[in-house]
């Protein structure tokens, strides 16, 4: 069965750091571009980053420079490391997977081009 499961999310201070992950089983994602996105209440569901199986990144402008996408083929995982979180962060985080190897940005990097879906961890930003 093949299945994506995010981790790492939770309740941090603003200012702080968190990394999320997104496991796979059942296929390798080494033959896939894998994206975040996250929704937040009332909100409509975004592109965060995006890493194609070369290795290319991109992110919305609202998170550069604050996050980092990076992908550990051998624990067949993807992380998202979040530092400088801020209240408007806060949101759910979905790991996603695209068959499309050489989705680049996080434009091309769209959630209808993503054929696998994680269920999601919640991150909130709140003192």
């Amino acid at each position: 069965q093949l299945q994506l499961v995010e981790s790492g999310g939770g309740l941090v201070q603003p200012g702080g750091s968190l990394r999320l992950s997104c496991a796979a089983s059942g296929f390798t994602l080494d033959y896939y571009t894998i994206g975040w996105f996250r929704q937040a209440p009332g909100k409509e569901r975004e592109g965060v980053s995006c890493i194609s199986r070369s290795g290319s990144t991109d992110y919305a402008d609202s998170v550069k420079g604050r996050f980092s996408v990076s992908r550990d083929n051998a624990k067949n995982t993807v992380y998202l490391q979040m530092k400088s979180l801020k209240a408007e962060d806060t949101a759910i985080y979905y790991c996603a997977a695209a068959r499309v190897p050489t989705l680049v940005t996080v434009t091309t990097c769209h959630y209808n081009r993503m054929d696998y879906w994680g269920k999601g961890t919640l991150v909130t930003v709140s003192s």
